[in-house]
């Protein structure tokens, strides 16, 4: 009897929760002002910033929710969210304000899943990428709005068309058996890109992020890469040329969790396509050049997924309560997968953090490299790993770990120099850790509850 009055109870909670949101669709005045709404709600848990501004001007906001906003603390990891990156796909948009405000009044309320997930998660949600492009699409409503109309930038430009190529070099490299990871970017980049996409390659330039999920509409399914196959062809023609990372495995997790969480994406048939388990490899569906879930993958620490999530790419209003609802936990278990595979501090003999040393798993060729505090985070299935660090003017370090599907394992390293080669200086951000600080719990993480990109 107890156990069925809790479940009422939390039932009834949630149903409270969903009547207090008001499913809207915002322009981008209402939009700013939900932002703040939620930050002035939970204000000691949020940050709002910018990363920069649209082709008109308008501000991209992000909204940080943790224990500690506007820091990073070693051993949590950075997680983020990316909305309405094409104008006219709007679900993303209104999805991500829904979860924000959801977040804020579940920690208020005391749900120690929440309370939980933001204590040892540092989360940020960008609901809008692309505010010129919803504006021209909202002028046309729900109703009337064209398959393309405000799908791109204010100067006509396709964002996820916008980013440095670097699949390209990434094919080129591996023949002559070169990097698939922390690609550099070729000289004259900046002049090549949109101001919203130059605001986005300096935000994930400037945090380490390990986890990333950019969302879309017109079509329902968890998309992975790579998105580019090694020779370009339009979704037209139908051909199936899957294209897997190094970490497709790992990819595939990340993708189901979300598509079995989702009310619906996991059955596989949505909009008149047919994808099993709600997944698919980006190129086996049809290559993108330039794409930003590549170029996560390829040039900074990050994980990222694509997230098509409504046939419709402007639902009406009247069906935007539906879709968070079916969309709601998936969202939340999503984040959580951040915490996983294995995690710790590199750091010299005098406990100093060792900012971008290189952490090699065997087996799997694509590293990811430690943050300004020497701290890093390596996404990994369940398993036995043989783990090396790295760093120049240091003796590198190998260790054998096992992963656990409960909890990231916490593995440090402590370099010692190399008497042959002295480490350059390195940047002041570097930090020195005490015993505290490299004890941090480690996160369990919480039994689940139940186009065009």
């Amino acid at each position: 009897m107890a156990r069925w009055l809790r479940s009422l109870g939390a039932a009834l909670l949630l149903l409270e929760v969903a009547a207090a949101l008001s499913f809207l669709h915002h322009r981008y005045e209402e939009m700013v002002q939900a932002l703040f709404r939620v930050q002035s709600q939970c204000p000691y848990v949020t940050r709002i910033y910018s990363i920069g501004r649209s082709v008109q001007g308008r501000h991209l906001y992000v909204l940080e929710l943790s224990d500690h906003p506007g820091i990073h603390e070693p051993l949590e990891p950075e997680f983020k969210y990316v909305g309405n990156m094409h104008g006219n796909e709007v679900l993303g948009r209104e999805l991500l304000l829904q979860l924000s405000e959801f977040l804020c009044e579940e920690y208020r309320r005391g749900n120690q899943r929440i309370i939980h997930l933001i204590h040892n998660t540092r989360i940020h949600v960008m609901p809008s990428m692309n505010p010129d492009g919803y504006e021209v699409a909202a002028k046309q409503g729900p109703d009337s709005n064209g398959y393309l109309t405000g799908r791109n930038n204010a100067n006509g430009v396709d964002l996820n068309r916008n980013f440095p190529d670097l699949n390209t070099f990434m094919y080129y490299s591996g023949e002559i058996n070169g990097p698939n990871h922390h690609i550099p970017l070729p000289d004259n980049w900046k002049s090549q890109v949109e101001p919203e996409t130059l605001a986005v390659i300096q935000w994930i330039s400037s945090y380490n992020f390990v986890l990333s999920a950019n969302l879309h509409g017109g079509a329902v399914v968890a998309n992975y890469p790579y998105d580019k196959s090694h020779d370009q062809r339009f979704r037209s023609h139908r051909r199936t040329v899957n294209t897997p990372t190094p970490d497709d495995k790992l990819f595939q997790k990340l993708a189901k969790t979300y598509s079995y969480a989702h009310g619906w994406m996991h059955r596989g048939w949505n909009c008149g396509d047919y994808f099993a388990d709600g997944i698919t490899n980006g190129a086996s569906w049809y290559s993108l050049s330039k794409g930003m879930q590549d170029f996560n993958y390829l040039y900074t620490n990050c994980f990222e997924i694509t997230l098509e999530l409504s046939c419709n790419k402007f639902p009406p209003e009247e069906d935007l309560e539906r879709q968070w609802m079916a969309n709601r936990e998936a969202l939340v278990a999503f984040i959580e997968e951040v915490h996983q595979g294995i995690k710790g501090m590199v750091s010299d003999e005098n406990n100093n953090g060792i900012a971008g040393a290189v952490i090699s798993v065997q087996g799997i060729s694509h590293d990811i490299t430690s943050g300004d505090m020497g701290d890093y985070f390596r996404l990994l299935l369940p398993g036995t790993y043989t783990v090396t660090a790295s760093a120049e003017g240091y003796q590198p370090q190998t260790v054998t770990t096992t992963v656990g599907p409960a909890a990231p394992s916490l593995v440090h390293f402590q370099l010692k120099q190399d008497a042959v080669k002295k480490p350059r200086e390195r940047k002041a951000s570097g930090t020195r850790l005490n015993n505290k600080a490299l004890q941090k719990k480690v996160v369990p993480r919480a039994t689940r509850q139940g186009t065009q990109r």
